[in-house]
């Protein structure tokens, strides 16, 4: 898995080709990367939010622990079913195309492209809202550099097909990421004393 990290970061061609010929399984690819990656996120969410606090007007509102670690559980599903939800996007976007990749690969696709976005999560340790924003723009931005190669790499579409797709997926994709995010914050909000103040985030 930490080779497969730092081979999309580092050379993302190279390392779309070496997955490939890994004939890898749905199974194997959650059991090994998407399981043990989204732990960032939900791990972090939870140090920062019952340690440290979301800042909002110079206050830090922090969470209870107890709520904090149902949330996270519900937070890490929404991000296991979001890759699911990704794949068979892709998967139905690429239906017009001579070379339709099977659901496999498009899950597994989306799992990997999903990398940047976990590693992201590490941000959440601090939970300022530019700090967040920040972090998170550049991590989309290297999400779709990571489609955009891949697409011809690991799906095996042109990149004159993989275009349509690749700009047609991350819109998708960014609207899944927020309502995954806007549903747990609403959650995260039943741990503050005023639960309006989860919804200032947005603001």
């Amino acid at each position: 898995m930490i080779n497969h990290i730092w081979g999309l970061l580092a050379h993302p061609g190279r390392e779309w080709r070496n997955i490939d010929r890994e004939k890898e399984s749905i199974t194997r690819l959650y059991a090994h990367h998407v399981l043990l990656m989204a732990l960032i996120p939900v791990v972090s969410a939870f140090i920062g939010t019952t340690q440290i606090g979301w800042h909002l007007g110079g206050e830090a509102y922090k969470v209870a622990m107890p709520t904090a670690a149902a949330l996270g559980i519900v937070f890490y599903i929404l991000m296991l079913i979001g890759v699911a939800i990704m794949g068979n996007v892709i998967h139905w976007m690429s239906d017009s195309f001579a070379s339709r990749p099977s659901r496999r690969r498009c899950i597994i696709f989306a799992g990997y492209v999903a990398t940047p976005l976990f590693i992201a999560g590490i941000a959440l340790l601090y939970p300022k809202a530019w700090l967040l924003l920040m972090v998170g723009i550049i991590a989309l931005a290297y999400s779709a550099r990571l489609l955009y190669v891949g697409m011809p790499a690991f799906l095996r579409i042109p990149v004159n097909e993989g275009l349509t797709i690749s700009g047609g997926t991350l819109a998708i994709g960014v609207l899944v990421l927020e309502l995954i995010i806007a549903l747990t914050v609403a959650l995260w909000g039943l741990g503050f004393d005023d639960y309006a103040v989860s919804w200032s985030l947005f603001r």
